[in-house]
C-alpha cells in the first residue's frame, strides 16, 4: 500500500493561521482509504525549522519508506526520495515583502518557487493564485491543481461579543497588506456623517497599531490582538458587518467565515476575494476611501441589502467544505500513485 506522508506541523501550531487551518482541517477531512497509508509528521527536528524541512524530512521519508510527501505550506524538500505535492495559498510576500520579517520574507522568496519547480503537483486555494504561480515562476499549468479552503471556525451558540453598541469587524494581522489605515480613514469619514458604530479590528498587531491608533482620531476604533476560537467566533456573530479591505489574498478565508454566521461581507475588489466572495459581496476599490465608505454606508442603511448579502453568504459558503476538499487533495495523490 503506498505511503503519503503530510507535514503536519503546521496544524499543531498554538495560534493557527491561515495555512494551520488549511493543515488541521485537511488532516481531519482526509477519508478512510483502502488503498493509501497516510502518515502525519507533527514534529520538526532540533535546529533551524529550514534545516528539517530540508534535510531531516528527506531522512524520516526515506525512514517511512513514502512514496509521496504533501506540504502544506510552501516548502517542500527540493532534494526528497519520493514524489512531492506542494500547496501555495499565495505570494504575498512577493508583493509586500516589508510585510515580512526579513529572515521569514527571505525563506519564502527563495524556496518556493524552487518547490514550485520542483513540485510534480501544485495545490492552489484559487484560481488567482494558480495563475500567480503559473505566471510568476514558470510553473507548467499541467501540474497545477485548484482546490479551495471552507469554513473552519466552529460556529458556536454563547453571547454575542456585543460590548458597547453595533460595530463593524475586521479580520487579520495589523500589516501593511490588510490596508487597515484606509479602512479607519473611511470609518473616520462615515462617523462624521453621524455612523453609531464601532470599529473591532481582530489580528494580531505585527507593528502597524500604532499607525492604526493614529489614524483614529480619537474614534472608536478597538484592537483585539489574537482572540481564541470561541471569542472569534462570538465577535464575528455580533458584527453587523465584516470588512475586508486587503490589498492581497490568496483565497480570503475569513469572507466565507462570516457568511457562514449570516454576517454581511463587504470586501476589496482586488486579487482572490471576487473569486471567493462571487455574488455575495458588496465590493468596492481599496485605494478609493470613498467607494469603501460608500459601500459601507450602503450595508449598514439598507436592511433590504443587508438581507440578501446574508443569503446570497449562506448560499456561497454551503459550496464549500472541508470534505469535497479532502476528497480532491485524495484525487491528487491517487493521480500521482
Amino acid at each position: 500500500m503506498p505511503t503519503v506522508a503530510i507535514d503536519a506541523r503546521d496544524a499543531f501550531a498554538p495560534q493557527l493561521r491561515g495555512w494551520g487551518r488549511y493543515a488541521k482541517e485537511l488532516i481531519a477531512a482526509l477519508p478512510e482509504h483502502d488503498g493509501l497509508d497516510f502518515r502525519f509528521i507533527s514534529r520538526g527536528g532540533p535546529g533551524p525549522e529550514l534545516l528539517f524541512e530540508q534535510v531531516g524530512l528527506p531522512i524520516r521519508l526515506r525512514q517511512m519508506d513514502a512514496d509521496l510527501v504533501h506540504t502544506p505550506n510552501c516548502f517542500l524538500p527540493l532534494a526528497r526520495p519520493c514524489m512531492g505535492v506542494v500547496t501555495i495559498h499565495d505570494l504575498a510576500f512577493e508583493d509586500f515583502p516589508d510585510d515580512f520579517p526579513g529572515r521569514t520574507g527571505w525563506k519564502y522568496r527563495t524556496f518556493t518557487p524552487r518547490a514550485a519547480r520542483s513540485a510534480q503537483r501544485v495545490i492552489c486555494v484559487s484560481g488567482y493564485t494558480a495563475n500567480d504561480v503559473v505566471r510568476r515562476y514558470d510553473v507548467d499549468e499541467a501540474r497545477v491543481r485548484i482546490i479551495p479552503n471552507a469554513p473552519s471556525l466552529p460556529i458556536g451558540d454563547g453571547p454575542l461579543n456585543e460590548g458597547d453598541g453595533p460595530y463593524l469587524l475586521a479580520v487579520g494581522d495589523l500589516r501593511p497588506k490588510k490596508n487597515l489605515l484606509r479602512l479607519v480613514e473611511a470609518f473616520r469619514r462615515l462617523r462624521g456623517e453621524g455612523l453609531e458604530h464601532r470599529l473591532v479590528l481582530a489580528g494580531v498587531d505585527t507593528g502597524e497599531g500604532e499607525r492604526v491608533r493614529d489614524a483614529a482620531g480619537g474614534e472608536p476604533v478597538q484592537l483585539t490582538g489574537y482572540l481564541p476560537d470561541d471569542q472569534m467566533d462570538a465577535l464575528m456573530r455580533g458584527a453587523d458587518a465584516l470588512v475586508h479591505p486587503s490589498l492581497y489574498e490568496g483565497f480570503g478565508l475569513v469572507l466565507v467565515e462570516a457568511m457562514a454566521r449570516g454576517v454581511p461581507v463587504l470586501a476589496a475588489r482586488a486579487t482572490a476575494l471576487p473569486e471567493t466572495g462571487g455574488d455575495a459581496c458588496e465590493y468596492f476599490d481599496p485605494l478609493d476611501v470613498g467607494d469603501m465608505a460608500a459601500a459601507i454606508r450602503r450595508v449598514v442603511g439598507d436592511a433590504a441589502h443587508r438581507a440578501e448579502l446574508v443569503a446570497r453568504g449562506h448560499a456561497r459558503a454551503a459550496t464549500l467544505s472541508w470534505a469535497a476538499s479532502a476528497a480532491l487533495t485524495v484525487a491528487v495523490y491517487e493521480e500521482m500513485l
